[in-house]
């Protein structure tokens, strides 16, 4: 499995034609790039549901994952307007992103909902992008604490019904997210690497990885990479070139 998960949610920020451009972008990067090539970073690509499937055949040859940016905790039935877990993978999806902060806040998503839609990406074969962070910043031992807290509240329902697979933490401390600057290195450090000790050993998600992301972008992994297993990246990732200086970032650590 690849050392470094690195990738990008594309929000709403870009329509069907500029998401097609963006993907073609990366995946002639990471076709090229000794980082995806030789297997140290496994790339992701995160876009808006109508243009998974575009983004899917352009990704897929380059070796790029893709998932979707949320999902229906129910595989079936009368939920207008929702897609589910079973439909991503039905179309070729991986992954799937979960709780971020932003559906908290504007959709009233508890944590109820998040523990319900990280089962049933589970139980499709997708691995969770399980979206973690406290609220406001503090010590980072009590950030870990609550992400912990927080992060087992999303598995209850799975670890209840013995169902685990691959699974992606993403901390992201809601105070970072849109910021002009990601949180300080020594504080991203220090809370990734609980979390990582946390999930070390887990069996029900043996290859579980912590990234980060909250205004992540080129110049900071190198400086966090000891104690994370990749980042999600955010606008920052919006000019392919900025990838392509991640990715040599990593081929240089």
């Amino acid at each position: 499995m690849a050392r470094f998960f690195i990738g990008s949610s594309l929000k709403m920020y870009f329509g069907h034609k500029r998401t097609l451009e963006w993907v073609r972008g990366v995946a002639e990067i990471c076709m090229d790039h000794p980082a995806t090539t030789g297997g140290t970073v496994q790339f992701f690509a995160i876009p808006t549901f109508p243009s998974i499937p575009g983004v899917l055949e352009l990704a897929q040859p380059a070796g790029i994952a893709v998932g979707g940016q949320d999902l229906h905790w129910e595989d079936v039935g009368p939920f207008t307007g929702e897609v589910s877990g079973a439909e991503l993978a039905e179309l070729g999806c991986t992954m799937v992103e979960i709780g971020h902060a932003e559906r908290r806040a504007m959709f009233g998503e508890t944590d109820e909902i998040v523990a319900r839609k990280t089962l049933a990406g589970l139980r499709n074969g997708l691995a969770p992008v399980l979206c973690i962070g406290e609220p406001e910043p503090g010590a980072p031992a009590q950030a870990a604490e609550r992400c912990i807290v927080q992060l087992e509240s999303a598995l209850a329902p799975a670890r209840s019904s013995g169902t685990g697979g691959q699974l992606v933490v993403a901390y992201e401390p809601n105070w970072a997210i849109g910021a002009p600057e990601p949180a300080p290195p020594e504080y991203v450090s220090a809370v990734c690497r609980a979390l990582r000790e946390h999930v070390a050993g887990d069996e029900l998600f043996p290859d579980a990885k912590v990234i980060y992301g909250g205004s992540a972008g080129p110049g900071l992994l190198p400086r966090i990479a000891a104690d994370v297993d990749g980042m999600f990246l955010g606008r920052f990732a919006h000019d392919p070139a900025a990838v392509r200086r991640i990715l040599d970032e990593v081929d240089q650590l």
